[in-house]
């Protein structure tokens, strides 16, 4: 069948990328379809494997979100005849049924996310998606995906620390290749939290090749069995459960940035065919004897000691030194300063955004609990405590019992006085974001009478997005 001309999106001057939803649960779905629409894709709906096979058949979509447990069987029994169609699917599946995605990442899965799954981190993976099989010729893989974000990604900070990292990224973003010369490589070091994908996003929205893909790799997270397939691509009957020909995310890249995010993980045996792509500037799909060029930009980042690897054998000398040409280092937040108080302010305004909360203030000794705290999570974990705070406040003041956060004696700063703070109740400490949004839902329901549509009121959200968190924490009405 002939593939009807894909959607347009003036906005972005794009041919839109369409979507199949195959899930049972009505209520997700249309979550889902809703936030896929908002973010520019055109989506369709199926809820059993037969109305699944029809509408691909009418829709033609170029991705699939495949539920592995759907009423007329496993969707694995789809997910072989999406593939063999050329449809890239991310499949979707329960705790206790991760075999399953284990199983469809084998048959050729590009992706799979455990239920509940979070909005925001399924629109991500499939802008990844988008990237890893070339599905649109003129992506922006800065654009965020919230729409008051759409400017592109920024990097908050003012102290000396910060300054002097986007002075670097700057520079580094203002070098331009000459006749045949390709970027040169950059590491990103730093500990765990410190935003070095911000980093390298920034460093990709200041080149002139900002309209190229970006295209983030995270070697941690990759499984082991297909980590060398999702790298280098394969093609079709290299191994026993390649069906089709597969492009590998070095080769998504194209002429744009590789983001190879904490590449200390990456297998020793990996690390060689990685230097190599590196040196030559060419890559070879598994079970191919053609190379093809690589023009991207490589950055690299990691949470590790490489040079303490490389004494200990653990990585590859010639891979670290070609990596390290440019080395950009990302501060602590302990190390800078107001930049904490400025980060606060921004996260509070996130969370009340999302959750349709009125504006949050912090009381002084909240202020001050933030500026001594050390951070050991840095950036990361004052995202998630301030979210926290913002959700748990009983009021529009923050308080430092909100922000509960177990300070000692040897984790204030030596150059500040010591604020006399009674300890912070253990009990909060132990509330994740999903219990303290449940319990919001739950006593929003109390105070409503039990009336969905006036919970959802009190909470500044929609019916449908009460429905579908209700769903989530397994709330009746």
């Amino acid at each position: 069948m002939t593939k009807p001309p894909a959607a347009v999106n003036t906005r972005f001057n794009t041919t839109l990328l369409r979507v199949l939803l195959v899930e049972d649960e009505v209520l997700f779905a249309r979550a889902v379809a809703k936030r896929l629409q908002k973010a520019g894709y055109e989506c369709e709906h199926a809820e059993t494997i037969a109305d699944g096979r029809a509408i691909a058949k009418q829709f033609q979509p170029d991705m699939a979100l495949l539920d592995m447990r759907l009423p007329d069987g496993n969707g694995l029994d789809l997910l072989a005849e999406f593939i063999s169609q050329g449809i890239s699917v991310i499949v979707m599946t329960a705790y206790g049924e991760l075999n399953d995605a284990v199983n469809a990442m084998k048959l050729g899965a590009i992706d799979y996310l455990k239920k509940p799954i979070d909005l925001e981190e399924l629109l991500l993976i499939v802008e990844k998606a988008e990237g890893a099989t070339k599905l649109k010729t003129h992506l922006d893989y800065s654009r965020q995906r919230n729409a008051h974000e759409a400017e592109g990604v920024e990097m908050l900070g003012e102290s000396p620390a910060i300054a002097s990292v986007k002075m670097q990224v700057k520079r580094i973003a203002q070098l331009v290749a000459i006749g045949d010369a390709v970027p040169p490589t950059v590491l990103i070091n730093g500990e765990t939290g410190t935003g070095k994908d911000v980093v390298a996003r920034l460093l990709h929205q200041m080149c002139e090749q900002n309209d190229r893909p970006f295209v983030h790799v995270d070697c941690a997270s990759l499984p082991s069995e297909l980590i060398e397939s999702e790298l280098f691509g394969h093609e079709k009957g290299a191994f026993t459960s390649a069906q089709g020909q597969r492009v590998g995310l070095i080769e998504a890249a194209e002429d744009g940035t590789l983001f190879l995010d904490e590449v200390g993980e990456l297998p020793l045996a990996l690390q060689a065919k990685l230097l190599n792509v590196l040196e030559r500037r060419m890559v070879r799909r598994v079970g191919s004897t053609k190379e093809r060029p690589v023009l991207a930009r490589f950055v690299a980042a990691t949470n590790r000691d490489l040079h303490a690897m490389v004494l200990e054998g653990r990585f590859r000398s010639d891979l670290y030194y070609r990596l390290n040409v440019l080395n950009i280092m990302m501060p602590p937040l302990r190390e800078r300063g107001d930049d904490v108080v400025l980060l606060s302010r921004h996260f509070a305004t996130q969370t009340e955004r999302r959750y349709g909360l009125p504006k949050r203030y912090f009381s002084h000794e909240a202020m001050q609990l933030l500026r001594r705290y050390n951070w050991p999570g840095n950036v990361r974990e004052l995202r998630h405590q301030i979210s926290r705070a913002v959700l748990l406040s009983s009021g529009v003041e923050v308080t430092a019992d909100d922000l509960a956060l177990a300070i000692q004696p040897t984790q204030f700063h030596t150059n500040v006085e010591p604020l006399d703070i009674r300890p912070a109740p253990q009990a909060p400490s132990l509330v994740t974001l999903d219990s303290a949004e449940k319990m919001l839902i739950e006593n929003s329901l109390k105070q409503s009478g039990n009336n969905v549509s006036e919970a959802a009121r009190l909470l500044g959200i929609t019916r449908m997005a009460m429905r579908y968190r209700m769903e989530k924490h397994g709330i009746k009405s």
